[in-house]
């Protein structure tokens, strides 16, 4: 059975590397070869486990050191404040670049292979997974200018001699899209003289040159050991700048997309566990198209989500994320959303593309500078620059609306995350949600980027100390243990459940989750006012958050500023309509 399995591998490698290097590489039969021996190299190297999700499945998204305590690695500190804090709402962390690094909080990446000394070690790696499942970055579209490779190109020797991507510097290269402010080409004085590098994040971020075979078999390599040391879901980070073609965007490229239904192929060879997950902060469509036709990414991002939220919130009004939901489609068979509010990198605005008018956003970016925030640009063809993200805690995004102040913050958000946790899919909190951390301005200060708002890093004994005692902090993160802990009890929230939209009005967010033998009507008022919901039942229903049983028949209910209920019953057997 193997060897059939085996032999259906290798014929689908052979297919895509044939597309992906037509014109490129003439020996695609010793090509496949080589990316086959990869895997079967490893394939006895991997865990085995059965299952790839159910409603059990809630990430915790965080730095190796957001909690650091000076008297130990910090991926040991990471897993004992888990156990202590989470243990029982987190099955799943996915822990950001662990790996040596020069810039961008470890997404310049110098060696892919080791571990940062000050985290720890690839056994502490080992250690989390008693505890945890694990999901890591795969930083494939850059790597340091400090790394082996790229000072054996600045040599010109190997391995790195034809690693990267050099240009004419003056080559029109206008379209293509960017998610920065800084120069596309870097030069850097090589032995052969000044040549300038293809530097799509930063200059220290220097893009590899996929067109080169030798970097595809690095990188598959690189992403086989992740999975022997029981990692099991992938993101790939930045996959939609992967392949270049001056002339073009070089964004979501045909080849680019090939590569992923490659990885696809290795996991689905390797094992029903793995999931492979692409990074891709763009508009809504061209985000969903990672999904191919059931034969690319496990699970997409779901990016537009959380600037909609914001929105909604922040304006009273579900229009938009309404009609976005209502429009949203399944995912294919044998995947689903990663859904999120929060994570390391600023809220994406390009996801509202299409969905939010121009003017309409502007108000949210507003409020979003009243709230200590910074909207940072990108550069256009044209020469202009345009938002690109919002750089704040979420929480601190949430402080106040358009027509109330913080008196219902924390409600605010609180239900914020109730929308991501019931939504089709998998929930992953970052680890400052949890925490309810707030705006880093002494970390800001000190880094002069935006990102660092939202980075901060937490002394072990003071969080602790915080989560002991009568605060927000552990306000906030004792009702997310509750809610997460009442999702993981419903079927209905497998993230393979269907997921219907319900349309009520604009004062709130609807939807239902329906399995077999349950469905849950998540309804949440996005006002600061009282709104009434009438409920129509033939059989029991149960309000989960507040685990109140509701009469058989007619019912009306209150839904208070901010509120959240989650209404669970027979499928097809619960109506609700506005009051």
């Amino acid at each position: 059975m193997k060897k059939r399995e085996t032999d259906v591998l290798k014929h689908a490698l052979k297919k895509r590397l044939a597309f992906i290097y037509k014109g490129i590489h003439n020996d695609i039969e010793t090509l496949t070869e080589q990316a086959l021996q990869l895997v079967l190299n490893y394939q006895d190297k991997i865990p085995q486990d059965p299952g790839k999700w159910n409603e059990q499945d809630v990430v915790l998204i965080t730095y190796g050191d957001s909690i650091l305590n000076a008297t130990e690695p910090a991926l040991k500190t990471l897993q004992r404040f888990s156990n202590k804090h989470w243990n029982d709402a987190i099955s799943i962390l996915h822990i950001l670049p662990f790996f040596p690094y020069s810039s961008d909080d470890g997404f310049s990446v110098i060696d892919y292979f080791e571990v940062r000394e000050d985290l720890g070690s690839w056994k502490d790696i080992r250690d989390l997974q008693q505890d945890f499942g694990l999901a890591a970055d795969l930083v494939i579209n850059h790597i340091s200018s400090r790394s082996h490779w790229f000072q054996n190109f600045l040599k010109n020797q190997h391995p790195g001699k034809d690693y990267f991507i050099t240009e004419n510097p003056d080559k029109d290269l206008r379209r293509v899209t960017r998610p920065r402010n800084t120069p596309l080409l870097t030069p850097y004085k090589t032995s052969e003289g000044t040549r300038y590098v293809w530097t799509t994040f930063s200059e220290d971020q220097v893009d590899l040159n996929f067109k080169n075979p030798e970097v595809f078999l690095k990188m598959l390599e690189a992403l086989l050991f992740y999975l022997s040391q029981g990692i099991r879901i992938i993101r790939m980070d930045a996959i939609a700048f992967l392949w270049k073609e001056p002339g073009t965007s070089c964004l979501h490229l045909p080849q680019t997309h090939e590569i992923v239904k490659l990885y696809r192929d290795v996991f689905e060879y390797l094992g029903p566990h793995l999931v492979l997950l692409t990074e891709t902060n763009v508009p809504n469509e061209e985000n969903l198209s990672y999904f191919g036709n059931g034969d690319e990414a496990h699970m997409v991002y779901q990016f537009s989500l959380p600037p909609l939220l914001l929105f909604a919130f922040y304006t009273e009004s579900a229009h938009f994320i309404d009609k976005w939901g209502g429009s949203l489609p399944d995912p294919p068979a044998g995947a689903t959303y990663f859904n999120f509010t929060a994570s390391h990198d600023g809220i994406g605005v390009r996801p509202l593309e299409g969905i939010v008018p121009e003017k309409n956003k502007q108000q949210l970016f507003e409020n979003i500078r009243r709230q200590g925030g910074v909207i940072s640009v990108k550069n256009n063809a044209d020469g202009t620059t345009s938002p690109y993200e919002m750089n704040i805690t979420y929480l601190d995004a949430l402080r106040e609306t358009k027509y109330a102040g913080s008196d219902n913050h924390i409600d605010r958000f609180i239900s914020s995350q109730a929308v991501m946790t019931a939504f089709k899919g998998v929930p992953a909190f970052y680890i400052h949600s949890l925490l309810g951390t707030t705006n880093d301005y002494e970390g800001y200060e000190k880094t002069g980027r935006a990102r660092t708002l939202n980075r901060k890093q937490w002394d072990e004994e003071e969080i602790d100390k915080k989560l002991d005692s009568d605060t927000t902090h552990k306000e906030i993160l004792q009702k997310l243990k509750k809610m997460i802990s009442v999702r993981k009890q419903q079927q209905a929230f497998h993230p393979d459940a269907a997921q219907k939209w319900i349309h009520l009005s604009d004062e709130f967010i609807a939807f239902s989750r329906i399995s077999e033998k349950q469905e849950i009507i998540c309804i949440t008022n996005v006002t600061s006012r009282n709104q009434g919901i009438s409920i129509e039942s033939q059989m029991p229903v149960r309000e989960l958050l507040q685990n109140k049983r509701l009469s058989v028949g007619y019912a009306e209910l209150v839904a208070e500023p901010f509120q959240t209920l989650w209404l669970s019953g027979a499928p097809g057997m619960i109506w609700v309509s506005r009051d």
